[in-house]
């Protein structure tokens, strides 16, 4: 209990200090008005997860319990990927891009929801029976530690900054437009609050943090469908043919002529409002395809379960409730454009949403049910929030606890308290660097943030994971040398993209005019792990190379595997 109380202690120095440090970098942030049926609801949800965490805190008492939260069933893992996955770039970020640009803001939809059959098939049950703890667990199996462990981790860290932006951009703008705090204090009590179910709930927590966190979601988002059905006589034909009258109408009043302005209004039913041009296009799929089965805190939710049977079962059913929740965010984009474009409550004179570029979701909460239906959605929204946080902040911190500091530094054999005195320290140390980066990206869409993050993760991490799964070729030069090109070239070219280079630096021109890299990062990433492998003539390729059959034997059969519990 006093140990609790020193990090209590702690956490809340640093998050003074991280606001006084962020101060100079917000800004001034104007108000908005106290939303007091939010905070309530909001409140409650604070008071049952923190219960959660105690609960998961006193059953914490070794680092498999931290890592993997002692085993749950393949139903309960389903909903929890489920709520890993429907993140705030989902929720807030989808619904926003459709409001925006109508049917192109699908792509992500599609994008995202397309990546699990690739994950079920290629990686779900081999990961379960090889795995451990964590990614760098199943890609350094066969090869020599050190190398793959160390690009692994670097490579969780990108993905999670990336991710971990997102969500405190969702965060800031959601709390700012409803509890009248200015965005610096709202993205640090999220980040505080996440720190805290991490510290001392571990991934038991984070779990059912999120199991909650998906039956509020799909709850939530099922009424605010049938809200929008209901305005519109339960017509999708209506729904429709409305949508594109007001954005018609919107083109008329910016000073198109009516024939353009028809033209603009019809554009919404078709491509080309957000993705321009085919390369783009790819480019968006590659990522959001292939970087779902290399993300690191989705990968992580395979070793919760305790045999690949149920993993199986996970992806099943993280699967159903995925892909029915991306079905509603195509109907409340829409549904937004009908029912909140000319309403000034929600739509300020230069035409941006009040409260943020994200917020369209929220804004038609309040149309459909008022306070306290809005209340509710926010409580939706910001479970979203922190849960997802949490657990990117777990998989972050036991990639340097587990993979760097237990299995590099110590070679093996850390002490278990240091371990998780690693990962506690870690974890502190990443909240607050997440609150100065939710501060610097603030104007950024979150959808498109997490489209980065998923760039990186389909560049480095699954051209590693495939190839070291399924080529006996593969060698520990190859995985790390070849990762970390793959990995790099998919930073170097979004940071000279025009995401980061014209939109965060204020360059006039972006050097690489794609904003998504995986089409050209991807094949780079597996071009290079063949080559340097295929070249590598050191003993230790050829040990590489020998080890194969054994681990395709046990991650096809499970044989030799540990309960997820006893690793």
């Amino acid at each position: 209990m006093t140990r609790n109380l020193w990090w209590t202690a702690g956490l809340l120095a640093l998050l003074g200090w991280a606001t006084g440090a962020t101060a100079a970098i917000g800004g001034a942030i104007q108000r908005q008005p106290t939303n007091w049926t939010a905070i309530l609801m909001f409140a409650g949800f604070v008071g049952i997860t923190l219960f959660i965490t105690g609960a998961a805190a006193r059953r914490t008492r070794t680092v498999s319990d931290f890592y993997t939260g002692g085993g749950i069933t393949g139903f309960q893992n389903g909903l929890a990927m489920a709520g890993d996955y429907c993140s705030a770039a989902s929720f807030l970020g989808i619904t926003s891009q459709i409001f925006n640009d109508g049917y192109d803001g699908l792509i992500y939809a599609i994008g995202f929801l397309v990546g699990w059959p690739i994950v079920l098939f290629l990686v779900a049950e081999k990961l379960r029976n090889l795995g451990q703890f964590t990614f760098a667990d199943v890609a350094s199996y066969r090869f020599l530690q050190g190398p793959v462990r160390s690009f692994a981790a670097l490579s969780t860290l990108l993905v999670v900054s990336f991710y971990l932006i997102a969500q405190m951009v969702g965060a800031g703008q959601l709390v700012q437009l409803l509890f009248g705090l200015p965005y610096l204090y709202a993205i640090t009590v999220v980040g505080g609050l996440m720190m805290i179910y991490v510290l001392f709930g571990g991934m038991r927590a984070t779990s059912w943090v999120q199991i909650i966190k998906a039956v509020m979601l799909l709850c939530g988002a099922s009424f605010l469908v049938l809200g929008v059905m209901a305005h519109v006589g339960f017509s999708f034909e209506t729904l429709f043919a409305r949508a594109v009258a007001i954005k018609t109408r919107l083109a008329l009043e910016s000073g198109l002529s009516p024939a353009d302005a028809a033209a603009k209004g019809r554009a919404i039913m078709g491509p080309g409002g957000f993705i321009k041009d085919p390369i783009s296009a790819l480019s968006f799929g590659f990522a959001l395809m292939l970087g779902t089965a290399g993300l690191p805190h989705i990968l992580m939710r395979f070793f919760t379960v305790p045999d690949a049977r149920e993993a199986r079962k996970s992806i099943m059913w993280a699967t159903v409730w995925i892909g029915y929740f991306y079905a509603l965010t195509f109907v409340l984009g829409f549904g937004a454009i009908v029912m909140i474009s000319f309403n000034p409550d929600y739509v300020g004179v230069d035409g941006l949403l009040r409260g943020g570029n994200n917020m369209a979701v929220m804004h038609l909460a309040h149309a459909i049910g008022g306070n306290l239906f809005l209340g509710f959605i926010s409580a939706v929204a910001f479970a979203t929030i922190l849960a997802v946080v949490a657990g990117l902040t777990l998989s972050a911190a036991s990639a340097i606890s587990h993979d760097i500091y237990a299995s590099v530094l110590r070679k093996g054999d850390a002490d278990p308290v240091k371990e998780l005195r690693v990962s506690r320290i870690t974890t502190i140390l990443l909240g607050i660097s997440a609150i100065i980066l939710g501060v610097v990206f603030e104007k950024q869409n979150v959808a498109f943030m997490v489209s980065l993050a998923f760039a990186l993760a389909a560049s480095g991490n699954f051209p590693v994971l495939v190839m070291s799964l399924l080529w006996k070729g593969c060698t520990t030069k190859g995985a790390a040398w070849g990762g970390a090109i793959g990995l790099l070239a998919a930073f170097g070219l979004t940071v000279v993209s025009p995401v980061i280079w014209v939109a965060v630096f204020g360059f006039d021109h972006a050097i690489f005019p794609y904003s998504s890299p995986a089409l050209f990062s991807v094949p780079a990433g597996f071009f290079a792990i063949w080559l340097i492998s295929t070249l590598d003539r050191s003993p230790r390729a050829a040990i590489d190379r020998a080890a194969y059959p054994a681990q395709r034997l046990r991650s096809e059969t499970g044989i030799g595997v540990h309960d997820s519990v006893a690793h």
